[in-house]
């Protein structure tokens, strides 16, 4: 069963592992239809915050979950009080159905490389053992660090169950709409001056493949994703050939505003602070313990994901942008 198959990410993952010839049904799980076709997928209409998601599980005799329904966007789920219902009640009900359900021998959980945050004094490369150094107070960082904390204590309660929780860098590539690609496509690229953050990323087709990976396979623990290197936001600005726009610290807000009044972007103020500091992680675990060679560098990634982008496209929203820009930098 995989949950979240309405967004691309969950479509695509579920879409992998049905291709499996060794898996016999996949299941998807959401509150609404995929937009995606969802090939030989059986879609099952069904909200995760609902304790009758216990009712499916028992009923499919579901013996794998795999769990990709996080949201990374207050906007994309209507606000962030429903954010957090999907992302922290959503998961600890699903957990629930999985405890009370004999069956189930494998849970796999797509979270996030966020749950370390971001922050001036974090280490050069944060490994799984380290605590975060940023205060989560809102947003997907926040989320991700509770419904972690909820997959931990689920996996002491059910030691019979194999738990792998992946942290992935942020996924790109020519098909992920995401916060992060957006900021990328824009005509112009704010920045916050004085700062360089140090990016990683996913290529969004091993992204695929690690979740495949997780679930054909018996690896429980932790493990950090990302692409080999990684690349200052400068360097990736200069990879795009687009102008980039320092602004003072103090308009990060406002900025923020502005994007998404144009729609260009969903901006939370976790993901300003990420494109401030930056975030690296060590991925030695993925290769030792996990298994798991990405076939994209973070570079390489990233630079599929601009092979993508339509050469000098400059629309009436980034003309929008770009006088509020101005506006908020006079």
């Amino acid at each position: 069963m995989v949950t979240g198959v309405s967004r691309d990410a969950g479509a695509r993952c579920a879409r992998r592992l049905a291709a499996d010839p060794a898996i016999g049904t996949v299941i998807g799980i959401d509150v609404v239809p995929p937009r995606a076709e969802l090939g030989r997928v059986r879609f099952v209409r069904a909200d995760i915050r609902n304790p009758v998601i216990a009712k499916v599980i028992a009923g499919e005799d579901v013996d794998t979950v795999v769990h990709t329904g996080v949201v990374a966007t207050p906007g994309s789920a209507g606000g962030r009080s429903s954010m957090k219902e999907i992302n922290v009640i959503g998961t600890m009900q699903l957990l629930a159905a999985c405890q009370k359900a004999p069956g189930v021998r494998k849970l796999v959980v797509k979270s996030s490389t966020t749950v370390y945050g971001a922050g001036p004094r974090d280490p050069a490369m944060f490994t799984e053992e380290m605590a975060p150094r940023a205060i989560h107070q809102t947003g997907l960082s926040k989320d991700a660090v509770e419904v972690e904390g909820y997959v931990r204590g689920f996996a002491r309660r059910r030691p019979d169950v194999a738990v792998t929780t992946l942290r992935m860098a942020n996924w790109i590539g020519p098909q992920t709409d995401s916060p992060i690609t957006r900021y990328f496509a824009m005509a112009v690229v704010p920045t916050v001056f004085g700062y360089d953050a140090r990016l990683q990323f996913l290529h969004e087709n091993d992204g695929v493949e690690a979740i495949h990976h997780a679930t054909v396979n018996d690896l429980p623990g932790t493990f950090n994703l990302a692409g080999d290197g990684v690349l200052s936001l400068s360097q990736a600005i200069r990879r795009l050939g687009r102008p980039a726009f320092p602004l003072p610290s103090f308009t990060a807000g406002g900025t923020a505003a502005v994007v998404r009044r144009a729609r260009l972007a969903d901006f939370s103020p976790d993901q300003i602070t990420f494109l401030t500091y930056g975030r690296a992680v060590d991925t030695t675990r993925m290769r030792t313990d996990f298994g798991f060679e990405p076939e994209y560098t973070t570079a390489a990634a990233f630079d599929d994901f601009r092979r993508s982008l339509r050469p000098g496209a400059v629309t009436s929203a980034s003309r929008l942008l770009t006088a509020g820009l101005g506006a908020l930098r006079g």
